[in-house]
């Protein structure tokens, strides 16, 4: 029997890419409102109950007002926003931080969906935080570059204005300066710090592909731990896991290193001594690189990965798959 599928919100960005994937699926059902009873509440009610599973892709609030319509004890909800993230009785929606999380994705019937941000930032962090490597009260800071799909179809709409001169084309632009970004809570709860991390997201011009900076201060860490040894850690913390990659360990010596150097140009992970943000585009995979400088003490965890993938409608799929009981990697690359 085909699962029945209901999308709540499947006009936005993200809404539309889950549809996109869900239709490579033919064991499914998408339940569908009419357009004109979408306000409806009774209408929304008795689809959002009808469901086996339901994607919320909505605004906080109203994320919040359909989890509270869905009174069937079967219907399993995987919420998109904001609203449920650090809420109790919600699963944390990225499996690849522990076992525990798996599992409680998988018997959970509400999943928060993480933020695009806030998966980055958390996959590099968690690692450290878990093993006890790094303290709860570390003060970490990150910068994250995304590209402007990552604000919706209005700051799309801004971007891909052909107006002359227009000012978001002109250069990265750092945003939400008040250092209160809404993704804040969840990136300190979800990665075991005790502390709001100083976080500076800038948006780009570019469709998708985002990467989180984290610099660290080996000396302030509560097991003096090198580049190196940070970088091993992380590839043992995510062996395994189908769609974390942890790349080559880079310092001085890699750089140097012919053979090093050319096995990290020919696989793409760098070029020009830089980092391409869009390489993991279209996929559902984060790849994690540890930079490292003994001679400062100073070492540079950065994620990459597809805001709009595992940023999002990928993680959304993936967490579906595993709540559903599908094989996991099933229509995801």
């Amino acid at each position: 029997m085909k699962k029945k599928i209901f999308v709540d919100g499947s006009s936005g960005t993200t809404g539309l890419e889950i549809n996109q994937r869900l239709s490579k699926y033919n064991n499914i059902q998408i339940l569908k409102i009419d357009y004109d009873k979408r306000r409806d509440i009774k209408e929304r009610e008795k689809i959002l109950n009808e469901a086996d599973l339901v994607f919320l892709c909505l605004p906080d609030d109203a994320a919040r007002e359909s989890a509270s319509l869905v009174t069937n004890p079967n219907t399993k909800i995987i919420d998109a926003s904001t609203a449920h993230r650090t809420e109790e009785g919600w699963a944390y929606g990225l499996a690849e931080l522990s076992s525990a999380h798996r599992e409680a994705i998988k018997s959970s019937k509400r999943v928060s969906n993480p933020g695009c941000h806030a998966s980055a930032f958390i996959l590099s962090i968690y690692p450290l935080i878990h093993n006890k490597i790094m303290s709860a009260d570390y003060p970490i800071s990150c910068q994250s570059i995304t590209g402007y799909s990552g604000g919706g179809k209005n700051l799309i709409e801004k971007y891909e204005d052909t107006l002359e001169n227009n000012p978001y084309t002109m250069a990265p632009r750092p945003y939400s300066l008040a250092l209160n970004h809404k993704h804040l809570k969840e990136m300190m709860v979800r990665s075991g710090l005790s502390e709001i991390p100083v976080f500076l997201p800038i948006v780009a011009n570019y469709y998708r592909g985002l990467a989180t900076i984290c610099p660290i201060h080996t000396r302030l860490l509560d097991k003096k731990y090198s580049g190196r040894e940070i970088h091993g850690l992380i590839k043992e913390h995510y062996q395994g896991q189908n769609y974390i990659n942890v790349m080559p360990y880079i310092d001085e010596s890699s750089i140097k290193d012919s053979k090093i150097n050319s096995t990290i140009l020919s696989e793409g992970y760098i070029f020009d001594g830089g980092l391409d943000i869009t390489a993991c585009n279209n996929t559902n995979k984060a790849d994690i690189f540890v930079m490292g400088n003994d001679s400062t003490g100073t070492a540079m965890i950065i994620t990459r990965l597809d805001n709009l993938g595992k940023g999002a409608s990928g993680a959304a799929i993936q967490n579906m798959n595993i709540m559903l009981g599908f094989e996991e990697t099933y229509n995801l690359e």
